[in-house]
């Protein structure tokens, strides 16, 4: 059975939309049953151009894989992406300069924390799949996954924005945790290392789970799943009101800032973002794991 099959025939859950339940249930709402729009930005834009650039550039010989050659894939990068979404061009200033100058210096701080002349990716921005206890189908898109002669298996995942503070260190591991899981229950190895990779500061951030850590993940996803399905029966999403709120797209229409949410949508009926005017101001974006929109500056994803 394909992973579309099986998205069909199962409830899905990514990393992404996990995460927004726990960080807060209205958010889930949203974002999930309301499919409310949320647009873009243009630090949302360059960590797509980054991501397609180094994406590119392993389809290069071994030899040429190197920082000027990132950055003549800048521009047709940029061209192919804004094809695809023509949207996209609106989130740059006239002529582009600084956009395109910032994309270049975290495709430098790329080449600082890694060589890809010594590198051959086993996959990229490959959708991983598989379906648990039998009733949950958790996927998610990996940027990277390289695999060792001995079979050794290493997740790797690139962050534009700067190193996080510990908030957002801890939704990032859980993402890489929950891409480990999959890759376990489908390939029968635990991935031996986790790696976030921290464009902007240079820095690398290195994680080994073991097979008791994710078969614990594994519980709390199914656990997390069950409380998704009750607030559905019961169309119960509160707001949890925390720091992150700052970042929220959703504000006007939260309770805890005043706000009133849209009414419950129906069995059958169009949730807002799926009209053709609203899905049409919102791009897809690569960002983490179900390639919605995500912001990597810092900031939660408003979501891969």
């Amino acid at each position: 059975m394909t992973v579309v099959e099986q998205e069909v025939r199962y409830p899905t859950l990514s990393p992404s939309r996990a995460a927004d339940f726990k960080t807060c249930p209205l958010l889930y709402r949203f974002r999930t049953i309301d499919r409310l729009p949320e647009r873009p930005t243009s630090d949302q834009a360059r960590g797509t151009l980054v991501h397609a650039v180094l994406e590119r550039l392993f389809d290069l010989p071994a030899a040429e894989r190197v920082p000027a050659a990132a950055a003549g894939l800048v521009t047709p990068e940029w061209e192919r992406l804004v094809a695809e979404a023509p949207d996209l061009a609106e989130l740059v200033t006239e002529g582009g300069e600084e956009f395109f100058a910032s994309t270049r210096e975290l495709l430098d701080g790329y080449f600082t924390v890694e060589d890809p002349r010594r590198l051959e990716p086993a996959e990229r921005e490959t959708l991983i799949a598989t379906l648990v206890d039998e009733q949950l189908l958790i996927r998610g898109y990996v940027d990277r996954l390289d695999v060792s002669p001995a079979g050794d298996l290493r997740v790797v995942d690139y962050k534009t924005g700067g190193a996080p503070r510990e908030a957002f260190e801890a939704r990032a591991l859980f993402q890489l945790k929950f891409y480990a899981l999959v890759l376990w229950r489908t390939r029968g190895v635990v991935p031996r290392v986790l790696r976030l990779l921290y464009l902007r500061d240079q820095e690398i951030c290195d994680y080994s789970p073991d097979a008791e850590e994710l078969a614990r993940f594994e519980r709390t996803l199914l656990a997390l799943w069950r409380a998704i399905e009750q607030a559905t029966a019961t169309r119960d999403f509160r707001p949890k009101p925390s720091r992150l709120c700052d970042w929220c797209s959703h504000q006007a229409l939260c309770p805890t800032f005043g706000g009133t949410p849209p009414p419950f949508p129906e069995p059958g009926a169009k949730a807002a973002g799926e009209t053709g005017a609203e899905t049409g101001a919102q791009p897809l974006l690569l960002g983490e794991d179900d390639r919605l929109t995500t912001s990597e500056e810092g900031t939660p994803p408003v979501t891969g």
